[in-house]
């Protein structure tokens, strides 16, 4: 069995300014306004779409995101509905020709390993024994879509993304910011660090989101 970490890869380069300019570019034929722009006036008007909530014009850009997480973040990211998708198929993905599973290691049962060694024991003999199991099942002439059935939630999946700007800021706020309650250890493991990549690399867009991030992080 072969324990994996969760990550992330942007899958798309991210030229800030430029994303900045060209929905700049879209949001003035609203107003005809094109004679308006200036150098500069591209973060000023993004600036104002997001202070406004008039955020429609986010959706003329979107970036792609692979991530690696196991099978029960990977449930939540799909419920995104105004994005598209692509995940490794455990149905087609026959884990017996490497001879063994990938998982991801819960980072909550690795740091209490020391303390409470029990937990993260348990957690890797369940993982053991539903890989033996998978594995038998595929000896013994199961199909991969028949034996995904004893595969563990922890099985490693890969899935990319693809969301527009707008969508991406609803993603975080459930998934990073937690504006409907606190999102799972795992899904923030990823999230938050995705979260503060992107305000990173395209500029004003993310902002708000980032700074409720560090007052909350004060709060707590």
């Amino acid at each position: 069995m072969k324990i994996v970490n969760a990550g992330f890869e942007i899958m798309d380069p991210l030229n800030g300014e430029e994303i900045l300019r060209k929905i700049e570019r879209v949001a003035r034929v609203c107003y005809k306004s094109e004679d308006k722009i200036t150098v500069g006036s591209a973060e000023k008007m993004v600036r104002g779409l997001v202070k406004r909530g008039h955020e429609a014009m986010l959706e003329h850009f979107s970036f792609s995101v692979k991530f690696t997480v196991d099978r029960g973040v990977s449930h939540e990211l799909v419920r995104h509905r105004i994005a598209s998708f692509a995940q490794e198929s455990t149905r087609y993905c026959n884990y017996g020709h490497e001879g063994e599973i990938s998982v991801i290691e819960p980072f909550y049962f690795k740091e209490c390993r020391d303390k409470e060694p029990w937990k993260y024991n348990a957690w890797v003999e369940a993982c053991c024994k539903a890989e033996d199991r998978y594995l038998c099942l595929l000896e013994w002439g199961a199909s991969p879509q028949e034996a995904r059935a004893v595969l563990p939630n922890s099985l490693k999946t890969e899935i990319v993304v693809t969301a527009n700007l707008r969508e991406w800021r609803n993603i975080f706020k459930l998934r990073a910011v937690g504006v409907t309650g606190k999102p799972h250890p795992q899904m923030l493991e990823v999230m938050v660090p995705l979260l503060e990549e992107v305000k990173k690399q395209i500029p004003v867009v993310f902002d708000d989101l980032v700074l409720q991030l560090v007052l909350l992080r004060e709060i707590i």
